[in-house]
This record gives structure tokens, C-alpha cells and sequence, in this order.
């Protein structure tokens, strides 16, 4: 089980390195709110909220193995694009972990290819896409990401292809840890469905949550 105090350490270490709470969470793949409350009362050792740690390091040290996901990733965006009769012009990965999937997703699916950066506080100014890569303007575009959480950086993905005169039309992650099936009106669909019965995941909680190994 992960222990609370040793992700609230980590937790400090990142944010001693400058980075944003958003960045901490990409790095812990955790929600922000989770983030927040581990640089806040984490080292205490007390309850944290409800959160599922997902981790996918296995993956990500081998090229080929993101390479295989990431057919997963454009089979399951074939599959959904094929029941709505659509396609896509454009395959955008969010930054930072889900822009080596998209890279894939969208040699795969012969599409351009762009990235997001999402603001680096919720709520604030809208993220940026790189002006590096393909522009969003009157195309169909598919988002890719690893973890979807409460959907925030998701749905700022999909406000901001949309400001930008893209069409957002599919939202695919590797895991869903939300229940959640669209982002403001896109259809969302992971490769994994990851849900808190109860209790916490983190650590520490009651008899009855489910251990993360």
C-alpha cells in the first residue's frame, strides 16, 4: 500500500524544484486537489482524500512499450470515431505525459500532430499549444493524455481546441480514474477504468479501501 508520508515527501521534493502543483500531479499521477493536500498536511500522515496512485513506469523506460499502448490508444479511437462516422485531422497530446502517445497515435492514424501545455494553476489563463507543431484552426481533433482525474485539464484541453477554431471529437487516456464518459460534450474513453470504492487508496485509510501494490 502507498504510504501518504512518503508521497507527501516526494510531493515537497518536486515542488522544492520549482515545479507547479499541476506538474507535481502529472509526476504522481494524482488529482491537484490530492497534491495540494500532500504539500499541505501530507507529512502529518492524516487522511487524505479519496485518490487512486496510478503509476505506469513499466511503460515508459522502453519506447516500444509506449509504442504498444499507444496502438491500444488508436484502436480504441478508431473503434469510437468509427461509430460516430468521423475521423480526425489532428491528434493533440497533452503535455508532458501524454505528448509520446500522441506521437504514436498519430503516425498511426496519418494525422498531424500538435501538442498542449495546460496552464500551470486550474482556473487561471487558458494553456498553450505549440506553435511547433501542427495548429488545431477548422481541423478535427483527437486528445490524448495517460490519467484523466476530475477531467479539469481535459476539459481546459477542450475549451481552448475550441477558442482556437479546432473541432475536439474524442478524448482517449490510458486510465480513467473518474466516472466520467464525456468532457464538456467530447465522448471519453480510456483503456482502463480505475475506481475508489470506498476508504482511500493512499494509505493508512480504513479496513475496507483496496491496496495499491
Amino acid at each position: 500500500m502507498v504510504d501518504v508520508r512518503e508521497l507527501a515527501e516526494r510531493a515537497l521534493a518536486f515542488k522544492d524544484k520549482g515545479l507547479s502543483e499541476r506538474e507535481i500531479a502529472d509526476e504522481l499521477h494524482l488529482s491537484i486537489d490530492t497534491v495540494k493536500y500532500l504539500l499541505e498536511k501530507g507529512i502529518e500522515g492524516t487522511l487524505p482524500p479519496t485518490d487512486i496512485k496510478i503509476g505506469w513506469r513499466s511503460l515508459g523506460v522502453y519506447g516500444n512499450r509506449i509504442g504498444l499502448m499507444s496502438e491500444i490508444l488508436a484502436d480504441i479511437a478508431i473503434e469510437e470515431l468509427d461509430k460516430r462516422d468521423s475521423d480526425v485531422d489532428v491528434v493533440m497530446g497533452i503535455s508532458i505525459n501524454g505528448v509520446p502517445f500522441a506521437t504514436i497515435v498519430s503516425e498511426l492514424l496519418d494525422s498531424e500532430f500538435a501538442v498542449y501545455k495546460p496552464p500551470a494553476e486550474r482556473g487561471k489563463k487558458g494553456g498553450a499549444m505549440s506553435s511547433n507543431y501542427a495548429s488545431v484552426e477548422g481541423k478535427k481533433v483527437l486528445v490524448v493524455d495517460d490519467v484523466l482525474s476530475t477531467g479539469s485539464t481535459a476539459e481546459e484541453a477542450v475549451k481552448d481546441i475550441r477558442e482556437a477554431g479546432g473541432t475536439p471529437v474524442l478524448v482517449v487516456v490510458i486510465v480513467n480514474k473518474s466516472s466520467l464518459n464525456e468532457i464538456g460534450g467530447v465522448p471519453l474513453r480510456g483503456v482502463i477504468r480505475a475506481r475508489s470504492m470506498g476508504g482511500t487508496i493512499l494509505g493508512g485509510g480504513p479496513l475496507h479501501s483496496f491496496p495499491y501494490g
